[in-house]
């Protein structure tokens, strides 16, 4: 592993001009971003969210979301936290929607096209090929008026006072927005079907909750032949390639009905080995195991 670089106390070296840039900058940049979020919640119509909100509530079929770039990429992640928290959602993308994909979308379905200008060409060329196919569709922009949200059936306006480059450009606090505005829709229609952490863990089944609610001892016990069973009689020795096959670090020690008597762990073995050496493999497992 490389060492840490040395510390320039605060100070950055880019193409030979050297600029300033600690904690105070740092924090700076922070507060102007909470200042552009907070922005956006005094001037967010909770009304026209709640409208499509209820739109998705009451789709019959399947919700698609879209876009373009960064905005795509926002799509892609709201479209995850939607199936994983129990609504069902698909990302088209808009290119292959253009060559076949379109094939997917249905009357019962929205659209959902995320554009921070409502200019985005492949969109404007998406929505007559989905409104062919008898979609909802739905224009999330930044600006009340564009292109995109004139051709859409709604419009859900996300306002953004400007983003956090300083050439207010890149696009890091409309993305922002997009994906707080997505994710909390997503709770909100999760609420609303009153999911239950049993259905939320059937979408988890690896992850920790999943593994809480769904899994039983019965479903990741070891069974029959792979446990690793002995008698007590039987020698050290010959139970050596059982001991260390099963994966279970142990014999169990068991009498002629099954019932368990005691164990032999691998660190018994090590002790054996280290106090009376190879004389532990004359021993029964029934003389050194635990009881």
């Amino acid at each position: 592993m490389g060492a840490l670089p040395e510390p320039m106390d605060n100070i950055t070296k880019n193409n030979g001009v050297i600029s300033a840039f600690g904690i105070p900058q740092m924090q700076k940049l922070f507060e102007e971003q909470k200042k552009h979020l907070d922005y956006f919640f005094s001037n967010v119509e909770y009304g026209q969210l709640q409208l499509f909100t209820q739109v998705l509530m009451d789709a019959k079929g399947v919700i698609f979301f879209t876009g373009v770039g960064k905005s795509g990429f926002v799509a892609q992640k709201i479209t995850q936290t939607f199936v994983s928290t129990g609504t069902k959602a698909v990302f088209l993308s808009p290119t292959d929607a253009l060559h076949g994909d379109i094939g997917i979308v249905g009357p019962n379905d929205v659209l959902v096209l995320f554009s921070k200008s409502g200019t985005t060409e492949e969109l404007l060329r998406l929505v007559p090929c989905a409104r062919a196919k008898g979609a909802y569709l739905v224009a999330v922009t930044s600006l009340r008026n564009s292109q995109l949200s004139n051709v859409c059936d709604m419009h859900v306006y996300l306002p953004v006072d400007r983003e956090l480059c300083p050439f207010d450009l890149a696009p890091v606090t409309s993305t922002a927005i997009q994906m707080l505005f997505g994710d909390t829709v997503a709770i909100a229609l999760m609420q609303a079907k009153n999911l239950t952490r049993e259905q939320f863990a059937l979408n988890h089944p690896a992850g920790r909750i999943g593994k809480r609610l769904i899994f039983r001892v019965q479903d990741v016990m070891k069974k029959h032949d792979e446990l690793p069973l002995c008698k007590e009689n039987d020698l050290i020795m010959d139970q050596l390639m059982e001991l260390t096959s099963k994966g279970c670090g142990c014999l169990l020690v068991v009498d002629e009905e099954c019932h368990l008597i005691g164990t032999f762990t691998d660190g018994d073995l090590r002790r054996a080995l280290k106090s009376i050496r190879e004389g532990v493999f004359k021993l029964t497992v029934g003389e050194m195991c635990n009881r």
